[in-house]
């Protein structure tokens, strides 16, 4: 588990977790702070924010050339570019990673022998991995350590994403992503204008922009107008007064949500949407088994489920969108994105969802993939040198790393969760969680309201003192539009591959509010 405190931010991931564990599973955690689940490992590495890459490529070390223990027969018969990668590995030994990383070299060395000896072995990994300047490299490198192992494709093995949100990865399948069309088509190829064109007509063939570019685009103004649907960027994008002169700088902004969000405020047109109780489709989880998901509640007066504003937004622009029901859409995209042809409504219904690929009517679905074979034929080892500055340190006039995250009892920017009484009783107000010898240092005490600011700008929190992170790390929650986090993250350190921003590596001071 690297990245992921699944205790709050999945808790049904981690009920399994607990279960597995329970069953005599060991578990390994790689976390900042003690969360409840690094509290349940076999071993806690408290990592240095941000050296992640590091830890990894120290684990292949010592799989390599200390223990020797590489899946030969895998890595001969499924995979290539093999000699670079062990190249690239020779020298990140434990003692080169414990610097960076702030562990033991024999906790390195521990770890790498208890995931190599299996026989299955299985990573988890979310934000903490992604949001970083290093995200995609500590990707690859992941992925580079399961190939290594051999741990894929079978039971109990691979490398999971746990995503953010209920159906991140349905939406990423339907084309939600700036590079591809629906089933991972790319934008600009042919085959996308050959599978697409006969049921949409012509259509750009160009890739889009990723969002920190977008943001960027509203800026300078290149872009002059925004849809945005269940999106609060006000609280969620870093920089959040960049992202307001962006939204503020626009011709025109529509905003498409549920409740009336600190960017629907900004909107010139709000289009009010049905909530998930209140209409049907399907959900796409992170293992990709879809499900279909019906209305309980009829739409609030006034509201209707974004497929239906979607088609009226289309059919007024003089596109075509004359679809009766979301089973309808559905079987469009049964013809489109090969992986799902095999489904429709009856069988999601009956077998209680189905994992892709499912290409024919017949077929069972795919709970693993990558049994036989990848996608492109050979899994490809890639190489991920840590790079010699990620741009984010700290320094004298912002001596403490701030990590962002999420709480149990609220999700997300709290459009939803913050509008429960029950819920935000449990967390009223945004804090900030600081080990107590550094607040002790600073002359502050256990309950008092700090200001923390970054380059970017300042909020305030009331302070927690916690043992359970390591002095000259901070963490707070980012779920509070009063306080919010995204006001001291930055835009400008980003991975340089998808442009993510390193929203759990941000430089801040703390001191009393005045």
């Amino acid at each position: 588990m690297i990245g992921s405190n699944t205790s709050a931010q999945h808790p049904l991931a981690y009920a399994r977790i607990t279960a597995a564990k329970k069953r005599g599973a060991k578990l390994i955690t790689v976390d900042p702070r003690r969360t409840p689940v690094a509290t349940l490992s076999d071993i806690h590495l408290a990592i240095r924010p941000g050296s992640n890459l590091a830890l990894v490529n120290a684990l292949m070390h010592v799989i390599l050339f200390e223990e020797k223990g590489q899946d030969d027969a895998f890595i001969n018969e499924r995979t290539e570019h093999f000699d670079a990668l062990r190249a690239s590995l020779e020298g990140c030994t434990p003692e080169w990673a414990a610097p960076l990383t702030g562990l033991q070299p024999e906790a390195i060395r521990e770890t790498a022998r208890l995931y190599a000896k299996g026989p299955n072995s299985i990573i988890l990994y979310c934000m903490g991995v992604t949001q970083q300047v290093t995200g995609t490299r500590t990707c690859g490198a992941l992925a580079n350590l399961v190939m290594l192992c051999g741990m894929i494709g079978r039971p109990s093995t691979g490398l999971i994403p746990l995503r953010g949100q209920n159906n991140v990865q349905g939406s990423c399948d339907m084309g939600a992503l700036p590079e591809t069309l629906p089933g991972y088509v790319k934008a600009d190829s042919e085959l996308g204008h050959q599978r697409f064109a006969r049921l949409w007509g012509p259509f750009a063939d160009e890739q889009g922009k990723k969002l920190t570019e977008i943001m960027d685009g509203m800026r300078d103004g290149s872009i002059r107008a925004a849809y945005i649907m269940g999106e609060n960027p006000m609280q969620s994008d870093p920089d959040a007064a960049k992202v307001e002169a962006g939204l503020r700088n626009l011709d025109f902004l529509i905003v498409q949500d549920i409740f009336m969000t600190p960017t629907a405020r900004l909107a010139d047109v709000i289009l009010p949407a049905a909530s998930y109780l209140e209409k049907q489709g399907t959900f796409t989880n992170t293992e990709r088994r879809v499900q279909l998901i019906n209305e309980v509640l009829p739409p609030l007066p006034g509201t209707r489920p974004d497929w239906r504003i979607l088609c009226d937004v289309i059919n007024a622009l003089g596109g075509r969108a004359d679809y009766d029901s979301p089973r309808e859409i559905f079987n469009e995209i049964r013809q489109v994105v090969p992986s799902y042809a095999g489904m429709d409504y009856t069988r999601l219904a009956e077998e209680q969802g189905l994992c892709w690929p499912c290409p024919t009517p017949d077929h069972p679905g795919t709970p693993y993939l990558h049994a036989a074979s990848f996608t492109r034929g050979r899994g490809l080892f890639t190489v991920n040198d840590v790079p010699d500055d990620l741009g984010c340190a700290t320094d004298e006039t912002y001596p403490f790393t701030l990590i962002t995250g999420r709480v149990s009892h609220h999700y997300h920017t709290g459009t939803m969760t913050r509008r429960s009484w029950a819920l935000d009783r449990e967390y009223p107000e945004a804090f900030l969680d600081m080990h107590p010898d550094d607040a002790a240092a600073l002359r502050l005490k256990d309950n008092w309201k700090v200001r923390v600011t970054s380059r970017q700008g300042s909020i305030v929190a009331r302070l927690r003192t916690a043992t359970d992170l390591q002095p000259g790390t901070v963490f707070l929650p980012f779920h509070f539009a009063e306080s919010p986090a995204n006001a001291l993250t930055s835009h400008e350190h980003l991975d340089p591959t998808v442009k993510i921003p390193a929203l759990k590596l941000t430089p801040v001071r703390v001191e009393e509010a005045k």
